[in-house]
């Protein structure tokens, strides 16, 4: 038996491929930073959604999360670490990659 060819997607990063991460990390990576309220209403994540994809991020190093107070307010602001666009830019030339090699 022979082994398939590998694809570009056999590679990719599937934390940022899930789509809504994808949706978060794309946003924050053309913005220096902003915050929770913003991508809540820019995604159109939940509370809870962009929370949990919010600490899966973070957890892998891909987001660097503040949390401030404005006057009595509580104020989350995230940005992506360099890890993080790092990452970004790899998944893209594997998806560029990928699509590439789709026959027209």
């Amino acid at each position: 038996m022979t082994t398939p060819p590998a694809s570009p997607l056999d590679e990719v990063d599937r934390l940022i491929h899930e789509p809504a991460r994808l949706k978060l990390i794309a946003l924050l990576y053309m913005l220096e930073s902003a915050d929770f309220t913003f991508l809540m209403n820019q995604t159109g994540m939940t509370w809870g959604n962009l929370s949990s994809h919010m600490t899966k991020l973070e957890e892998a190093g891909y987001l660097e999360v503040e949390k401030t107070f404005k006057g009595r307010r509580p104020n989350t602001m995230l940005k992506l670490t360099e890890q993080g666009r790092q990452a970004f830019q790899e998944y893209r030339r594997q998806m560029t990659q990928f699509f590439d090699e789709v026959p027209d």
